[in-house]
């Protein structure tokens, strides 16, 4: 697929735009109460006002899907043709209004007698004239006689007809112009269905095999139309009308609910049609997708933004916000509802980029620390994300609080937020003991069993956590109000959060004590032994000041050879 140039780009989404307002415009009118309201002598020509508003609806929807889904050339020829119809328009209005001032002006005589009819005939003729030529531009063609229909009633002012009879004219140009767009209309009235068959043409000569073609043609069609960026670009113009709106027309109410309120309600007026949905959704797709690479960035310049991709991350942002406000009936609320559910879901989509955020960041940390850097700059940029990441769940956690009433919903939103500072907290920890080793003269012989313990207080403490929600959700559930929702995310939370942490620790607990238990039941090397050997660990290559030896007889360190026994359970030299 040859890559659009910049600009064909930018037309490509821009003149698709229009198309899609008119969608969500369409989806607001209330067309049953519109027929509802309306009166008619009888039943019947109610009927026949009734069939034509429907029918006005639904053409109305076929155009603009039509539209929306032409190739880039054919819109910007349609765009075109529309743009000189405008401007013939314009034309006979100018023309109307200069024939009702020359009915009004008190002149009987020839116009080249009279200095001041003669100069506004002379300034009209020549902006009509220049607009003839630009509508014929427009068209690509050199016949500007096709498009001076509405010079008529100027040529006709000039030759001395009597005024009276240029309303006539006028009229007459009107006509003139009327026929030529009926007979132009009518020649191109199957294109639609040449550009159809054409379509269908190219679907039947891609060359995939039958079960791809659909998805190959979709996957074209996506990126032939920019979809991310069409629906992205149409949300962020209802959006700042919107904001516009609401700014003029509510400036008291802005002071009395705060800015966050207010851009909130913004934002609920602008998801409520699913075009608007959508739109939404891919702005937060490209928001969380923004924000993770500009973590990254932060913490690792912009080689690290270059080396990964993480586009799936931005993707689970967009596609969660989607199946919430489906899965709630976001679109059939009332305003205030609508807001207040929406603050809930961004508040989860913002909280799953936080996790994201820390996945990227605690693997940095650790191996800053772990890599005995010294860099100040690099420290300070991942200490300063990890504080972030440390104070604002708790932040939000503490103003959502604010707003609603503790229960089991808003339970699960702090808990996460908990569980995001719980795992900043224990990659702080690992670091500092990182830093510890570093500064002093000698290794901590120990430090992996520290570090096991730190990452495993942390786990018991998100699991315990974990634990209290499940617990507080049943309690709810068998003594308050009981759903099938409440008890399906009850039973989803218990697995993943509860019994799988669990599980996951239990298992790794087993292993360690299992691999003491094998390092324990083997003898030590003395000194003379060591020397003897003369050798590093052939696990970690560095020289062994104490040791254990194995059955076969080699040399190890008793940590690394505690590590080895986690995953293997032979000899790592002899197997």
């Amino acid at each position: 697929v040859t890559k659009m140039p910049r600009l064909e780009e930018l037309a490509n989404v821009a003149l698709r735009v229009p198309s899609i307002l008119v969608l969500d415009l369409l989806y607001k009118c209330d067309i049953e109460g519109l027929t509802d309201r309306l009166k008619a002598k009888n039943e019947d020509m109610l009927f026949k006002y009734k069939y034509l508003i429907w029918n006005m609806y639904y053409i109305g929807h076929l155009v603009n899907v039509v539209v929306l889904i032409l190739p880039l050339r054919h819109i910007v020829t349609l765009y075109l043709h529309v743009l000189a119809a405008l401007l013939l328009y314009m034309g006979h209005q100018i023309s109307k209004d200069y024939v009702r001032e020359e009915l009004q002006y008190d002149y009987e005589g020839p116009v080249y007698l009279d200095s001041l009819a003669f100069n506004r005939l002379f300034r009209l003729c020549a902006g009509q004239i220049i607009l003839s030529t630009l509508c014929a531009f427009l068209m690509k063609t050199r016949k500007v006689w096709l498009f001076s229909a509405h010079l008529l009633p100027l040529l006709a002012r000039f030759c001395a007809v009597p005024r009276p009879t240029l309303l006539t004219v006028s009229t007459f140009s009107m006509g003139l112009t009327g026929a030529g767009a009926a007979v132009f209309l009518l020649s191109h009235l199957f294109l639609p269905y040449r550009l159809a068959r054409a379509a269908y043409l190219e679907l039947v000569h891609v060359e995939v095999f039958e079960l791809y073609r659909l998805l190959a043609v979709g996957i074209s069609l996506w990126n032939q139309f920019a979809v991310p960026v069409l629906f992205s670009v149409f949300w962020f113009v209802l959006f700042i009308v919107q904001l516009c709106s609401d700014t003029m027309n509510g400036n008291a109410s802005l002071g009395h609910q705060g800015i966050l309120f207010f851009l909130l309600t913004s934002v609920s007026e602008c998801c409520a049609t699913p075009y608007a949905l959508l739109g939404l959704t891919f702005v937060v797709s490209y928001l969380a997708l923004g924000l993770l690479n500009l973590c990254k960035f932060y913490l690792g310049g912009y080689a690290a933004v270059q080396n990964e991709n993480v586009m799936h991350r931005g993707v689970t942002e967009g596609v969660t916000l989607l199946l919430l406000a489906l899965q709630t009936g976001l679109l059939d609320m009332q305003t205030l509802q609508r807001t207040f559910l929406l603050s809930i879901i961004l508040f989860i989509v913002v909280t799953s980029t936080l996790q994201s955020m820390i996945e990227i960041a605690d693997p940095v940390i650790l191996a800053l620390g772990a890599s005995r850097n010294r860099s100040v700059w690099k420290h300070f940029r991942g200490l300063s994300m990890c504080l972030l990441l440390l104070v604002f769940p708790v932040f939000m956690a503490y103003k959502i609080s604010q707003f609603f009433h503790m229960d089991f919903w808003l339970l699960i939103l702090v808990s996460s937020c908990m569980l995001t500072s719980l795992q900043v907290i224990g990659t702080m920890l690992i670091y500092s003991l990182f830093m510890v080793e570093l500064f002093r003269t000698d290794p901590i012989e120990s430090l992996d069993e520290v570090i096991y313990w730190v990452n495993a207080i942390s786990r018991v403490l998100e699991f315990l956590v974990a634990l209290c929600v499940v617990a507080y959700g049943a309690w709810e559930s068998l003594f308050g109000e009981w759903s099938w929702m409440g008890a399906s995310v009850i039973i989803i939370h218990s697995y993943f959060n509860v019994w799988l942490r669990a599980q996951s620790g239990w298992r790794s607990f087993l292993l360690r004590q299992e691999a003491a238990k094998k390092i324990n039941s083997l003898p030590r090397a003395t000194t003379h032994q060591l020397l003897q050997h003369n050798d590093v660990c052939s696990i970690c290559f560095q020289e062994m000041s104490s040791a254990v030896i194995t059955y076969c007889g080699h040399f190890f360190h008793g940590n690394c050879l505690r590590k080895w026994l986690y995953v293997q359970e032979t000899c790592p030299m002899c197997h």
